[in-house]
């Protein structure tokens, strides 16, 4: 038995392969161009493979409403050629197979909580900070989706007292995503993350709003850990610091574990979103 996987970023689809235990064999990495170049790189990898099921975690926005008559589309997405483009409809047309379909920040949830640094509890959420912002959460063992799928990038903070930026959302202006990822990091500051390490102020600033986002996820998720990735948590120098304010900002009000084991980065480190689709190809069997 063989479980394929797709996790599909906005830069860049991982496809992977694994064995009847989800333990990962191999894994390709295509870049993301339209739907058609894309998808036949990604069929000419399948096709040599006998799969027994398929979990794909998507960038997004997407529908995950399977009453939905655009499930398993993506949606108002600004890569304009993947604009409610029919993605599952696409793969399923391809392989008569079982197929999961969630996003890439739930995949990823699901993985740390399996197999990184959530294993071994029934909950988390998982928060991705790079070229945009996204987060997924598992609560009671189960991805977390309703009429749609959590856009935790989107909601609103506080701006910094020192703050002039306007944001970088078409939709949101200075939502989450708008102020705190990477690209706002860059259009802010005239660099990129890379060249700004040494400069506390840019990373006291950017703890200002992801710790904003985290109060707000435990106090309506109330996750046993909560899991930052993607390349702007790279900056090491960001998680101390996000716990200081994290604490600073909750007061007190609610009991948490010792932040250094409630605020984490992925113990699966790149792999926790393909991870995460490789068991979710594999729950397709099993439910």
């Amino acid at each position: 038995m063989m479980y394929g996987a797709i996790e599909a970023g906005g830069t860049k689809f991982v496809c992977a392969i694994s064995d009847e235990r989800g333990e990962l064999k191999e894994k390709i990495s295509i870049p993301t161009t339209t739907p058609e170049e894309t998808l036949e790189h990604v069929f000419n990898y399948f096709d040599s493979f006998e799969l027994s099921a398929i979990g794909i975690g998507s960038f997004g926005p997407i529908d995950v409403n399977p009453t939905s008559p655009t499930y398993g589309y993506v949606t108002t997405t600004p890569k304009t050629a993947w604009k409610n483009f029919d993605f599952l409809g696409a793969i399923k047309k391809r392989y008569a197979i079982p197929i999961g379909w969630t996003t890439d920040v739930n995949a990823a949830a699901l993985g740390e909580v399996k197999k990184g640094a959530a294993m071994g509890l029934s909950s988390c959420v998982y928060l991705t900070v790079g070229t945009g912002i996204g987060g997924g959460a598992v609560v009671n063992g189960e991805l977390l989706s309703g009429y749609g799928h959590p856009e935790m990038g989107h909601i609103m903070v506080r701006l910094h007292p020192d703050e002039t930026f306007k944001g970088t959302c078409p939709y949101h202006g200075n939502c989450l995503e708008g102020i705190a990822a990477g690209p706002a990091i860059e259009q802010r500051y005239g660099k990129t993350g890379h060249e700004l390490t040494s400069d506390s102020a840019v990373w006291e600033m950017e703890a200002y709003y992801i710790a904003q986002a985290l109060m707000n996820y435990t106090l309506i998720v109330s996750p046993e850990r909560i899991v930052l990735g993607g390349g702007v948590m790279k900056q090491a120098q960001l998680f101390p610091l996000i716990r200081q304010e994290f604490e600073k900002l909750m007061g007190d009000y609610v009991e948490l574990p010792p932040l250094e084991e409630y605020i984490v980065p992925p113990a699966l480190g790149d792999n926790a979103g393909i991870t995460g689709c490789l068991l979710l190809a594999a729950e397709q069997l099993t439910n």
